[in-house]
């Protein structure tokens, strides 16, 4: 158990796999949410942007050795990265004209890029990475935001737009069990199981995705 807006939750959740286990087959990171007023976490950044990216993004990197040699990272994306997301590199933390269906939308952004850099990275050590969206799910997200989204999470909206929890799962259940390579390509992003060739233009970015990586990891006290 861990909770994602502290790091050091997450190095702990880390230390504890590590003493359980000698290596992962495959790294889900599907904790996320959209929430309200930008609120800093005890970390000093902005809740969005480390639940959704710089939590798991440090705990991918505390079990990369874990991982090398067959395992794979899947992310969980939101189609929300298209839609709203726009990465601000010198403004990650959302301090100028926060937005939570902004912010949200940049965070999953991220994850994609996020995928992007641990396969340019880490592919020739046997690790592999995917994102996918899973579709809009019927579960408690979006329960504490200012966000329109609440009208289609908390409303009788959900009955005829979200699909079911065990629906979006199966999607991911697909990339846990799938191989890359054979059921999906490492390093892209798949809109349920469809992959998307042309993804937002800041995805396909090579300066993006590596400058983001380095500031993630000072983000998150890493060196790079």
């Amino acid at each position: 158990m861990a909770d994602f807006a502290r790091f050091d939750d997450v190095r702990r959740l880390a230390s504890q796999i590590r003493d359980r286990v000698e290596h992962i087959d495959v790294l889900a990171n599907n904790a996320g949410g959209v929430f309200g007023e930008r609120r800093p976490t005890d970390d000093g950044h902005e809740r969005t942007f480390q639940i959704n990216h710089l939590s798991p993004f440090l705990l991918t990197e505390l079990l990369h050795d874990r991982l090398v040699g067959g395992g794979s990272v899947v992310n969980t994306s939101s189609v929300a990265a298209a839609r709203f997301g726009v990465i601000d590199i010198d403004d990650l933390d959302n301090r100028k004209r926060f937005n939570a269906n902004r912010a949200y939308g940049s965070a999953k952004l991220a994850n994609i890029l996020h995928v992007r850099g641990l396969h340019e990275r880490y592919t020739a050590e046997g690790v592999s990475a995917v994102a996918f969206h899973p579709g809009m799910v019927g579960t408690n997200f979006a329960a504490d935001t200012t966000s329109w989204f609440r009208f289609i999470y908390r409303t009788p909206l959900r009955h005829l737009i979200l699909i079911s929890a065990e629906k979006g799962g199966s999607t991911l259940e697909h990339f846990l069990a799938g191989t890359a390579g054979r059921d999906w390509e490492s390093g892209q992003y798949y809109d349920e199981r469809s992959l998307v060739r042309e993804p937002h233009p800041q995805a396909q970015d090579a300066e993006l995705v590596t400058e983001l990586w380095r500031r993630s990891a000072a983000m998150v006290g890493l060196a790079d």
